[in-house]
């Protein structure tokens, strides 16, 4: 790249309308969608897409491609354009079928890599702090395996984010964090057009925003959103800033739906145009009204130009890799493992077993869990929003991530779980293996992310602590009863709450070794006795734990977490009445749904009746208790008070447990 800027002609320009009128046509051929981001920002996408962004369309999931994060994802018709007429996977068809059924494009950007949809965005503020997360895993990365000479890790990641974005709760705690960790490789590209969808943003808004993102730590630039020059050079300021290790926001000043009837208003943000204003638009800018879809020939020169030199510097950078690899053979071999995302062989071996420990609370084994397995797994990077004691997140090997400073492998997010949600799947999307932790009541702060990683299949690991009524003192603000059942709503979550140390050293095996999805840990801070085997069976989801000594059973009894231990021992005062109980451990819903009928069924008989016990909310266990069947939950919140009188007066006791089984 040289230091002058190129200058920009008649072919960028006609670059930014094929843009606007390709997504412009999608929208009014699908009678639904946003013209007023396509229109507003398309002059920023032509300066970033055919003069700095280090991509290969021919080879999506080049490791150093630059990435670009659409967080304000409304405007996906826009991205969609760029990735066609840069030379993407993605074909004019699909652009035509935009927002039909089985198409790639969706009303907002759905995670596919392998055409160039590096996340998925809608809900704003996501993809923004998503991108937080990409910006730190880059420095992370390169921390661990750039050397001098062998800069093998170096890209940017790139955002288009709009007023919603940065007034989303969730943005603030991410662009926060990344001002403090100073996130030099993060450049966001602010679509100020002062307007949302109530009408000015006036409304509602008066911030500095500049200020504020000045105040995190960020250098903060003004551009002319629809002046090409201005753009370029605030891209070279911001990339000349990233030495200095700062994250940088560029504020262009933009008009919603440009060259419109609708320009500047509301309207423009979520309504297509129809036919009349289309054409319209099309003469403003010079454009013929038909064909749709038009793609002038005179653009495919430069943007075919482009391409090749993407495909030149991905083999320049193998090149470089093939030299890296002869004199940093160890390096490369790490290098290789974070790329295929597999776990190094025989990592599991370094499990603890709890056989035989004293009782400890299932977040205290969790702790040790981490400590035998994390040197072993160079991706694992943990975390926890400002509750590292309490949650036990932090290994004995790991040190913390500090400002400017990269090598450690431990984040402190601070009291910000949403934002920690957020860039937990930005780290996961760029091949990490995140964890993270806070009390299971404040899931809830989290929801949206987690729902995003589910959404996304991403592998990041929930470690949930202060499962139940169990924290006792601290009282019900504190104490999660409909949390459970919320986790286990969200479609592609597996939620896990195992019943003492020898389930939670197969429950961290199980998050680990899922590749398609998140995984949620819930676990006691309270301390629970050592029950299970070293090889149980927490990976189907709900296995036999104990069965009648000396008869088939009349009775099946099914906990989870602390629960577990209380059927036990009502199971052992039935017998002394002479009834025969089963006692099921049930640490995930969503794995023993996984398992053959044929299995289930071995666990769960059809045939005899079902008694579950779980200190929350008792939706949803009548799918395994059944109509006959009976529930032990709590349908109310919690009380402050010693754990031990809790259960007591909410009948989470063996002796309550009895009493129910003897009325089914």
């Amino acid at each position: 790249m040289t230091n002058l800027p190129p200058p920009y002609n008649e072919t960028d320009r006609l670059i930014a309308t094929t843009l606007r009128m390709l997504a412009l046509d999608a929208i009014q051929q699908a009678n639904s969608g946003h013209p007023g981001l396509p229109l507003g920002v398309a002059d920023i996408a032509t300066v970033l897409w055919t003069r700095f962004l280090k991509n290969n369309p021919a080879d999506p999931l080049w490791p150093d491609r630059d990435r670009f994060v659409l967080s304000a994802g409304h405007g996906s018709a826009l991205l969609y354009a760029l990735l066609h007429l840069s030379g993407y996977p993605l074909r004019l068809d699909e652009i035509k079928d935009f927002r039909q059924w089985g198409s790639r494009t969706a009303g907002h950007p759905e995670y596919e890599p392998e055409v160039g949809i590096e996340v998925t965005t809608g809900p704003l503020g996501q993809g923004i702090s998503n991108a937080v997360g990409m910006a730190l895993a880059e420095h992370w990365l390169a921390a661990r395996f750039n050397q001098p000479d062998f800069p093998i890790v170096d890209h940017y990641i790139y955002v288009i984010a709009g007023d919603g974005d940065l007034m989303e709760g969730v943005s603030h705690e991410a662009c926060s964090l990344a001002g403090h960790l100073k996130l030099g490789k993060l450049i966001v590209f602010f679509d100020d057009n002062n307007i949302s969808i109530d009408g000015n943003t006036g409304l509602t808004c008066s911030d500095d925003v500049l200020g504020r993102f000045a105040a995190y730590g960020w250098q903060t630039l003004r551009a002319d959103g629809h002046d090409m020059a201005s753009l370029d050079q605030a891209i070279r300021a911001a990339h000349a800033n990233a030495e200095a290790k700062r994250p940088t926001l560029v504020a262009c000043k933009t008009h919603i739906g440009l060259g419109s009837p609708w320009q500047d208003t509301a309207k423009v943000h979520g309504t297509p145009l129809g036919d009349e204003n289309l054409n319209a638009t099309k003469k403003t800018f010079g454009w013929p009204e038909e064909p749709r879809f038009y793609i002038p020939e005179e653009i495919k020169v430069r943007l075919a130009e482009k391409a090749l030199l993407g495909a030149e510097r991905q083999s320049q950078w193998e090149a470089m890799l093939e030299k890296y690899r002869a004199k940093y053979p160890d390096l490369a071999a790490q290098w290789d493992g974070y790329v295929s995302g597999e776990l190094p062989a025989g990592w599991e071996s370094a499990l603890p077993d709890f056989s035989g420990s004293k009782p400890l609370a299932t977040r205290a084994t969790s702790g040790q869990v981490l400590d035998a397995i994390a040197p072993f797994l160079a991706t694992l990077i943990g975390g926890s929003a400002d509750l590292t004691g309490s949650n036990n997140t932090r290994a004995k090997s790991q040190t913390p991530v500090a400002p400017g400073d990269f090598s450690g492998d431990y984040i402190h997010y601070g009291i910000r779980e949403h934002g920690m949600g957020a860039i937990m799947n930005g780290l996961a999307l760029h091949g990490l293996r995140p964890y993270g932790g806070t009390f299971l009541v404040f899931s809830d702060y989290l929801r949206p992310a987690i729902r995003m990683a589910a959404m996304m299949g991403l592998p990041v690991i929930y470690v949930f602590s202060h499962d139940s009524i169990g924290l006792g003192e601290d009282g019900p603000t504190h104490q999660p009863v409909e949390q459970l059942a919320s986790l286990r709503l969200i479609p592609n979550l597996v939620t896990i709450r195992p019943a003492d140390g020898n389930e939670t050293s197969q429950a961290w095996k199980t998050a680990l070794e899922r590749k398609d999805g998140p995984t949620a840990l819930v676990l006691t801070r309270q301390n629970v006795p050592q029950i299970a085997p070293a090889d149980n069976h927490l990976a189907r989801g709900a296995y036999v734990l104990s069965e009648p000594e000396w008869i088939a059973p009349e009775i099946v009894l099914i906990a989870t977490g602390s629960e577990v231990e209380i059927a036990l021992a009502a199971k052992a005062k039935l017998a002394d009445e002479g009834i025969a109980a089963r006692v099921v451990s049930m640490p995930s819903w969503e794995l023993f749904d996984a398992q053959a009928e044929e299995y289930r069924a071995s666990v769960l008989p059809p045939d005899l009746p079902r008694l579950a016990i779980e200190t929350g909310v008792s939706l949803g266990w009548s799918h395994y208790v059944g109509p006959d069947g009976a529930v032990i939950g709590l349908d109310r919140f919690g009380a402050s008070a010693p754990y031990q009188t809790i259960y007591e007066k909410f009948g989470f006791t063996a002796e309550n447990v009895v009493e129910k089984a003897r009325e089914l």
